[in-house]
């Protein structure tokens, strides 16, 4: 992959798209949480569909992460970014589907209006995080 003057871009382009349809599924519900849009919508059932596109997003950036680490592992080990990223992906994965899930989940009745703004700030950052720390691995 590494000699290969194509495949490298294409798999960074299919990895970047997975990273599009993770921002697209956390972003509508994180929005709705913080009551920036979609408020006739009831934030449980808005999860709900969005936590499919999600997994897939999250499935599309591990394999191609995976095979884009490979070409560069070296490199990328001492890289404090790719540390940082790693990092807030673990973070991220865990809170998103522990606190951010049962957040969601509890319903518009149930969750208080701050606890849910709070967690849908912090998903934003940490899902930031990654994006960051992602496109500055490439340019160190």
């Amino acid at each position: 992959m590494r000699d290969s003057p194509i495949f490298f871009p294409i798999v960074a382009t299919i990895h970047l798209m997975g990273l599009a349809l993770i921002g697209g599924a956390v972003l509508v519900v994180d929005l709705r949480l913080l009551g920036f849009a979609l408020q006739g919508q009831p934030v449980a059932g808005l999860a709900h569909d969005a936590e499919r596109w999600l997994w897939r997003g999250l499935a599309v950036m591990i394999s191609t992460g995976i095979l884009l680490f490979m070409c560069f592992a070296t490199k990328y080990y001492y890289l404090t970014f790719f540390w940082v990223k790693m990092a807030a992906l673990l973070l991220v994965i865990v809170f998103t589907f522990s606190v951010r899930r049962r957040t969601v989940m509890a319903g518009d009745a149930d969750a208080s209006p701050t606890r849910g703004r709070l967690v849908a700030l912090v998903s934003i950052l940490l899902w930031t995080t990654v994006a960051i720390g992602g496109r500055y691995i490439g340019f160190p």
